[in-house]
């Protein structure tokens, strides 16, 4: 049975490109790039030109880049090391929506004794900026941490608005970049955040490397001591070969975004043309008008999201119920419930995240799959007055 892949925003295919970039770091050019040795020198110099092309891919600075191991690190990196500097008298701000990876830190800050808001969105999943000014209109010490877009609507909200009313308090702003990095263009010059999150796998670089972007001048204590690494900010010895494909992955994504960007979004909303048409009371949630074009979130009311992916996986289709980092989990979405999606709706959600390696067949497949499996569930359904 073939895969056909629609769950890209929980992670991606390497790219052939990058994994060709990265095998001679797993074999012969195995040195430390910390070592005072000529060997370990010329690994150094092959990191210091990842690190250029990723600083490139984002208008920052090499100096500004911080290599991790992930997303998820760097989220932690940033929230947890800004507000250290800030003290325990500070406030700690994020959106209802944010990923885990943010909010369990926020939270964690919370239970620690500093201040925690977290700011709503409206129906269409869009961020309430009158009350992100509310937050932070006295003027206290805060570090906000607002994700640039949606992992599972794909809505993207409005960074540069974002962070000018930040700076206008006075506030750190970072940003979980990580559904937008590889989809989006990003440039930190038109939206001056402090701080940045990226996540290698999520544009077909592997599992396991990640960026955190601290621009010149910003404070923040370092996260992972014993070792002199990253400038000191984060010990460690280099992942060379993910950082090697990293680099790789940054530059093809820049290469044909654009082109990318309307292929994937053509097949997008096929796609969800064709659900809305065959699929009684289905509706697509989040802002349509601004979300990444590789995305699209749909509940299917009277039944469950879970019940739609196990018929899906029978019959080897990949989608999601929302965020990866949540799956096993019978709880209905956190994002979904912040926007208020109906009751009968809000448990049948199913995200599903395109790349550049889909296909129009894959497409026509789902479209001749799903609207079986919907009408199937509904008929079991002690929900669906039509069942």
């Amino acid at each position: 049975m073939k895969t056909i892949y629609f769950d890209n925003n929980a992670t991606t295919r390497v790219a052939p490109e990058v994994l060709e970039a990265m095998l001679p770091f797993l074999g012969e050019r195995y040195g430390n790039a910390s070592s005072m040795h000529a060997f370990g020198g010329r690994v150094a110099k092959d990191i210091q030109a990842a690190r250029e092309r990723v600083a490139a891919f984002i208008g920052a600075d090499p100096s500004e880049i911080v290599f991790t191991s992930c997303g998820t690190e760097s989220d932690n990196m940033a929230i947890h090391g800004a507000a250290e500097v800030l003290g325990p008298q500070a406030r700690v701000v994020a959106s209802r929506v944010e990923h885990p990876a943010v909010l369990g830190p926020c939270r964690r800050l919370r239970d620690m004794g500093f201040s925690e808001t977290e700011v709503p969105v409206d129906s269409a999943g869009q961020l309430d900026l009158d009350a992100l000014r509310e937050a932070l209109k006295d003027g206290a010490p805060s570090i906000v941490s607002i994700m640039w877009a949606n992992n599972e609507t794909g809505v993207v909200f409005p960074m540069a608005e974002i962070a000018q009313i930040v700076k206008a308090a006075g506030a750190v702003l970072h940003t979980d970049a990580v559904q937008v990095a590889g989809k989006l263009p990003i440039d930190v010059r038109s939206a001056p955040v402090d701080m940045l999150s990226l996540s290698g796998h999520k544009l077909h670089a592997p599992k396991g490397i990640g960026v955190c972007y601290i621009r010149r001048g910003t404070r923040v204590k370092t996260f992972m001591l014993g070792g002199h690494q990253e400038h000191g900010r984060r010990g460690g010895t280099e992942n060379v070969p993910y950082i090697i494909g990293l680099g790789r992955a940054v530059e093809l994504a820049a290469a044909g975004m654009e082109e990318e960007n309307r292929q994937i979004a053509r097949l997008r909303d096929k796609l969800e043309r064709g659900l809305l048409a065959t699929c009684p009371d289905a509706r697509v949630n989040g802002d349509v008008r601004n979300r990444l074009p590789n995305t699209s979130n749909m509940s299917f009311e009277y039944i469950e999201g879970e019940s739609i992916l196990m018929h899906l996986s029978d019959r080897g289709i990949c989608a999601s119920t929302g965020s990866a980092c949540a799956a096993g989990s019978l709880e209905p979405s956190h994002v979904i419930r912040a926007m208020g999606v109906p009751f009968t709706a809000v448990h049948g959600s199913v995200r599903f995240s395109l790349s550049r390696y889909n296909t129009e067949a894959e497409v026509d497949t789902v479209l001749a799959e799903l609207p079986k499996i919907i009408a199937k569930l509904r008929a079991l359904s002690p929900f669906c007055q039509n069942g």
